[in-house]
């Protein structure tokens, strides 16, 4: 973070007096909530617009994710984008071209929290480069704690759009990700078969089981299977009502 500050008052320092004119400065969106909230969905929605009103775009995506497809963003109900999947963001300069990152205007980038370095990224291409950012994420893990650095994006965004999903089990809003499996691992990436999205009163009463569980397996000696999933988890969620 230090790093990216200080290539901005340096920056700053170089323009005064200088004949050229500044570069445009660009801009920074974030889209949070938890799964199945339509994310992805409200990101491609807007890349499309910018595509559409005539601006260079481009999406990224981490190389962790291949749920769907290897080389695009594809939402939950199977809409697809094409994107670049890298390890890191700062490879991404590299990867286009300099020429080609040059006549970008709009950078998407989905699955944010898996990129350590997003905030240099995003700080160094709205601010220095001029970019457009809009990036989609969630913003609390399985334990409802900070995920990766997307909520460092925030002091650094125009906007911040929180969206919600539907609780499984009500119909409820849900602001939260449960995971059905007594898994413990932060990153485990998966759809359907391992999370669902809830609203407060059944994240509560769904990690309750889930600690039952783990306590049980522990006791019998097959911790190993630990990360098996639980299928019996939402009936006993239902149950706990």
């Amino acid at each position: 973070m230090a790093s990216c500050k200080s290539s901005i008052a340096l920056n700053s320092t170089d323009r005064v007096g200088s004949s050229h004119p500044p570069r445009v400065s660009g801009e920074i969106h974030v889209i949070i909530g938890p799964m199945f909230a339509g994310k992805t969905t409200s990101l491609l929605r807007r890349i499309r617009s910018e595509r559409n009103n005539g601006r260079n775009v481009a999406m990224i995506k981490s190389s962790k994710d291949t749920r769907y497809a290897i080389d695009s963003v594809v939402t939950h109900d199977g809409v697809k984008f094409p994107c670049w999947a890298l390890p890191d963001l700062t490879s991404f300069r590299h990867n286009v071209g300099e020429d080609a990152y040059e006549k970008l205007d709009v950078i998407g980038i989905d699955e944010a929290q898996f990129f350590e370095d997003l905030y240099d990224f995003c700080c160094n291409a709205a601010d220095n480069d001029g970019k457009t950012v809009i990036l989609s994420g969630l913003d609390g893990d399985y334990l409802r704690r900070s995920f990766g650095s997307v909520l460092d994006i925030i002091p650094l965004a125009d906007t911040v759009t929180k969206l919600t999903a539907r609780c499984e089990v009500c119909g409820k809003k849900a602001f939260f990700t449960f995971r059905k499996t007594a898994a413990t691992q932060t990153e485990l990436i998966g759809g359907a078969d391992l999370y669902m999205p809830v609203c407060r009163q059944h994240y509560v009463n769904g990690q309750t089981v889930v600690e039952t569980s783990r306590i049980v397996l522990e006791s019998t000696n097959i911790v190993h299977h630990q990360t098996t999933q639980l299928s019996c988890l939402e009936a006993a969620v239902l149950q706990s009502q």
